[in-house]
């Protein structure tokens, strides 16, 4: 008796995915950026900074003067303020040990720095080195790079457009800045303004009563968007460099440093991402067969 052998069609994930995804959602998600100086990266720039500052002796005790009055502004921006001034460690999650600062400036739907974090880590900044010069002159001073563990102060945000964000300042030349905001926070709060109801998760989103719709609102997310962001925070908060230095060219300028983009799929019922997840490797599994190349 012979017996037949039926062919078995594997599945795809677009087999799957057809008629069973309640969301299909693309969006930015965790978003760094670079702040820095662009006429400030060199050795002997610093010279030409410090002469812009009106140093008649360029030396790292200028520096150190711009330092030490960057500290004192932060301690009096916190105080007049009453804004928390918390330690932050090296190895920790400082954004738990920020949550609930967030949570209560998030509360009154206000922006506004909620804490102000103050960690030492290692950061490329300029240090200065002595010239051979006649003990009877003025000392010299050449300036270079190289890692230092310096302080660092982050401060955290709640904004309204954005919801929670930090922006990163060091505190030795050249000043470089770390900005963090996330895209799907920005999403939400853009929805929000927008009257679209969503169900949220703790970093992203679970439903939406208009899919069409916030979508079109994660597609709104551009770099001008993050760049006023930047530039309206650095007019709020306490920094190293002030108005005359922006007018001679010294101000921030932003970079990517890391991009994280983000799909999220619901499924209508649970045993459709069983089905997903078997597609998913069955596909991966063929990837870079000789049979499957063209």
């Amino acid at each position: 008796m012979a017996s037949r052998l039926r062919r078995s069609v594997p599945v795809t994930i677009n087999d799957v995915l057809d008629g069973h995804v309640a969301l299909d959602l693309e969006c930015l998600d965790r978003l760094y950026l670079h702040g820095y100086l662009a006429r400030l990266q060199v050795g002997g720039q610093v010279v030409q900074f410090l002469n812009h500052r009106g140093y008649p002796v360029p030396s790292p005790a200028c520096l150190q003067q711009i330092g030490d009055a960057f500290r004192r502004k932060v301690a009096s921006f916190a105080q007049a303020n009453h804004i928390p001034v918390v330690p932050l460690k090296a190895a920790g999650r400082n954004i738990e040990v920020m949550r609930r600062y967030l949570d209560r400036a998030a509360e009154t739907g206000r922006s506004q720095v909620a804490a102000i974090g103050v960690a030492q880590e290692t950061q490329r900044v300029f240090i200065a080195r002595k010239r051979d010069t006649d003990p009877g002159k003025c000392p010299q001073f050449s300036f270079e790079k190289t890692d230092r563990r310096v302080t660092v102060f982050y401060f955290y945000l709640w904004d309204a457009g954005f919801g929670p964000a930090f922006i990163k300042v060091c505190t030795y030349c050249p000043w470089p800045v770390k900005i963090w905001v996330n895209g799907h926070e920005w999403a939400k709060q853009q929805a929000r303004k927008a009257g679209t109801g969503f169900t949220e998760l703790s970093n992203g989103f679970a439903a939406a009563d208009d899919p069409a719709l916030l979508q079109r609102i994660c597609d709104a997310l551009q770099p001008g968007t993050i760049i006023v962001f930047f530039q309206r925070w650095l007019a709020r908060l306490p920094l190293p460099l002030g108005p005359a230095d922006q007018q001679g060219g010294y101000w921030w300028e932003c970079s990517m440093a890391q991009v994280e983009v983000s799909r999220t799929i619901v499924f209508t019922a649970p045993r459709h991402a069983r089905a997903f997840f078997d597609a998913l490797v069955t596909d991966n599994l063929d990837l870079g067969r000789p049979d499957t190349l063209e």
